[in-house]
């Protein structure tokens, strides 16, 4: 299969190339007009498949709920949005429903679907700071432990890559330094760490922060905490929910330019009612309610507990409404996520050698087609 736009997304500019595809990978690229194609996109834009890192569920599906038909189902209608590869996040819960989340998830990668591929699963909890812990249930949340989360990941089959916790509430920071040694990233999240807590989580493996703004203290200028921490610390990645309600624009791009264009990811902390209407649901055994402005809260408060932007109207938000330069925007969904899972080697780029995952998207960013390894599945 040959495809060809004028506009195909290449390290930080748009070029007019055809793209070859064969057994689900990209294996040579053309100059625009060489060959006969399969499809013509003109003017549209062609950029890498998205990632999200953090998502909970969609679809009135939650990872938590362990269901193979739900996940699958959902897994499927986020290639909708652009999004060719995801990382379904659990919610604190008790251990018996979190061991059957993460084993639920190891058995649809085992027995093999269609739709968004799972690139590993992202641990959100249960070792969180209770002062810091936003819409997840309280009475759930336990200190750092190496032998429970060893459990976690052996029921996991080893997809466990990304785990958000409160490090400054982890003794020695024997599960941060454990994880960083196995392969697993260690985000800190829902919590009360200072700026030198932060500095130090870092020093012993921590190396990003979760849905940055959101669950931990805020910046101030004595004391600038984990919000300072992840401008100041430039190697590490920072989530950053980009729909405007969870973090207000300016603010996000205070984040973005502070980072630079290769360590912020873009999240949208979806939950289950993504892609359904307003209404009542439930997070984590908490009753939630989404609102018109598409996110959602804990009901009858204003504590946000998630949202339901779609990945590529976030994209969207970055170029038209943050500002950023298109390049960094894209690279926030592809590269970028796709570096910090470690996949980065066949994932988030259009090269040769690369998965032939590709959204084609119009001026408006309405996504038009999109191809996972290869296979055209809008």
């Amino acid at each position: 299969m040959i495809i060809q736009s004028k506009n195909v997304y290449v390290s930080g500019v748009f070029a007019a190339c055809q793209i070859e595809v064969c057994d689900g990978k990209i294996v040579q690229i053309y100059p625009y007009g060489t060959k006969e194609v399969d499809a013509d996109y003109g003017e549209d834009r062609v950029i890498p498949g998205m990632i999200d890192v953090h998502c909970h569920g969609g679809l009135g599906f939650d990872t938590n709920d362990a269901n193979v038909e739900g996940l699958v189902k959902w897994a499927k209608g986020l290639l909708q949005e652009g999004i060719t590869g995801f990382c379904p996040t659990t919610v604190t819960q008790s251990e018996e429903i979190l061991t059957n989340a993460v084993a639920n998830v190891a058995k649809v990668v085992k027995e093999g679907y269609e739709g968004a591929e799972i690139l590993g699963i992202h641990f959100e909890g249960p070792y969180l700071n209770m002062k810091n812990k936003g819409a997840q249930p309280p009475e759930y949340i336990v200190t750092p432990n190496v032998e429970q989360f060893k459990k976690y990941q052996e029921a996991a089959n080893g997809l466990i890559k990304i785990i958000t916790m409160a490090t400054e509430n982890d003794p020695d920071f024997a599960l941060t330094r454990y994880c960083a040694a196995n392969g697993v990233n260690v985000s800190i999240g829902h919590s009360g760490a200072t700026y030198d807590d932060a500095v130090l989580a870092v020093l012993n493996g921590a190396n990003g922060m979760t849905h940055t703004y959101n669950g931990m203290n805020g910046l101030h200028h004595r004391e600038p905490a984990l919000v300072g921490a992840a401008m100041n610390l430039k190697d590490t990645y920072a989530e950053i929910i980009c729909d405007g309600n969870h973090v207000v624009w300016p603010a996000i791009r205070a984040l973005i330019t502070s980072k630079g264009r290769d360590y912020c990811i873009m999240i949208d902390d979806a939950l289950c009612a993504k892609g359904c209407a307003p209404g009542y649901y439930e997070l984590g055994g908490n009753a939630i309610e989404i609102r018109a402005n598409g996110s959602a809260y804990l009901q009858g408060t204003n504590t946000l507990a998630g949202g339901t932007l779609k990945f590529n109207k976030g994209l969207q938000n970055l170029v038209e409404k943050v500002m950023i330069p298109i390049d960094w925007a894209i690279n926030m969904c592809t590269i970028n996520p796709a570096r910090y899972l470690g996949v980065d080697d066949h994932k988030g780029k259009i090269m040769a050698g690369y998965d032939a995952d590709m959204v084609v998207l119009d001026r408006d960013y309405e996504v038009v087609q999109v191809y996972a390894k290869g296979k055209a599945v809008k």
